[in-house]
């Protein structure tokens, strides 16, 4: 009982804190101005514009790009890694790339607790049931390590992610563990891209991201392919089985009319 009122009370205090921001949006015209600027920066598909706009907060940039990744992750349609890459051009490779991981571990907190507390279907409109129908399949097939080995690969939404694990029946000390293992990897070497993008450099790395991406993506959908394959053949062997059991059984069985007929 006491579980249950403290769920409601969570309920009630997170659907309260969207309901200020949804009534500030449409009441307050800085606020208004300064999340179009922020959804019109994530659109533009440029870190570097993400890089001005975090540089701009002089001594808060750093809090501001905590609150950006976050934001990116609990709101999967925003793209975190541009903040990854800006945070590594602005302050420097190591550090971005140490603060890129700090948030990004807050934002997947933030994912896997809303999960938890509202269950699928307020995870589909804040995703899309496409998007986590996707990754439910990814976890279909690589099972227990699915969280692990997601976090390793750029294509798939790190938000996504984050909301289809919480629900999962992994407990939350196994998913931060499996996330904060998975992603370092990714970052350092976003971390270390970012501090570097400029110009030509900037095309060509972005070039052998986009060839490394295609190329993880054909072999995961190969994978899950060939375990649909498995799990058809498991299931055709299955049901042949029992059609061989049936006939068996069939022919074993002798009929009460037959039984007194000479062979």
């Amino acid at each position: 009982m006491s579980n249950s009122k403290s769920s409601r009370g969570q309920k009630v205090i997170v659907l309260g804190i969207l309901l200020i921001g949804l009534i500030g949006y449409f009441t307050i015209p800085r606020f208004n101005a300064l999340m179009n600027q922020i959804f019109q920066m994530f659109a533009s598909g440029d870190f570097e514009v993400v890089r001005a706009f975090v540089s701009s907060y002089g001594p808060f940039a750093m809090l501001i790009s905590t609150l950006l990744m976050i934001l990116a992750v609990v709101f999967p349609p925003l793209p975190a890694f541009m903040i990854t890459f800006a945070n590594a051009n602005l302050f420097g490779w190591w550090q971005g790339a140490l603060l890129s991981w700090v948030s990004a571990m807050a934002g997947a907190a933030a994912a896997f607790y809303l999960a938890r507390l509202f269950g699928r279907e307020f995870v589909e409109k804040l995703t899309t049931k496409t998007g986590l129908s996707q990754v439910d399949e990814f976890f279909d097939a690589y099972g227990k390590q699915s969280i692990l080995i997601a976090r390793l690969l750029p294509f798939l939404s790190f938000g996504v992610v984050s909301y289809a694990g919480g629900l999962t029946p992994l407990t939350f000390g196994t998913y931060f563990m499996a996330t904060g293992i998975g992603q370092t990897p990714a970052t350092l070497i976003y971390s270390y891209v970012g501090g570097m993008l400029t110009g030509g450099a900037r095309m060509f790395v972005t070039g052998l991201l986009i060839i490394f991406a295609i190329s993880i993506l054909a072999s995961i959908i190969h994978g899950i392919y060939r375990n649909r394959q498995s799990k058809n053949r498991d299931t055709v062997s299955v049901e042949t089985g029992a059609v061989i059991n049936d006939c068996s059984s069939t022919k074993g069985t002798i009929n009460p009319k037959e039984s007194g007929r000479k062979i």
